[in-house]
């Protein structure tokens, strides 16, 4: 009898654990889904890893490179505009590139 009651506590705990983790409501949402599919996939397995697999939690250095991209894409776009600035300025002090050939 001990055994069975040592069993049911150590199962008590882990689930207690996937709770408290949020892995009990990641993979019921996601059973949830294909149940509500209405053109159950040929694979189900498929289905879970997929899905799993989005609500997953992000990898930190996965963050940081998301940052780090935006950050750059905000550069690029700068230095864009700052050369179409230059390059209007610049044309200001020189002739347009047909005339320079005609010296």
């Amino acid at each position: 009898m001990a055994h069975y009651k040592a069993a049911d506590s150590k199962r008590e705990q882990f689930r207690q654990y996937l709770e408290k983790s949020g892995v009990l409501d990641v993979l019921t949402k996601v059973l949830v889904a294909l149940y509500e599919e209405p053109e159950k996939p040929n694979s189900a397995l498929d289905f879970l890893k997929h899905h799993l697999g989005a609500s997953a939690p992000e990898n930190p250095e996965l963050e940081v490179l998301r940052l780090e991209l935006a950050e750059m894409k905000q550069k690029y776009e700068a230095v864009l505009e700052e050369n179409k600035t230059l390059k209007s300025k610049l044309a200001q002090y020189e002739p347009p590139q047909d005339e320079k050939h005609d010296e």
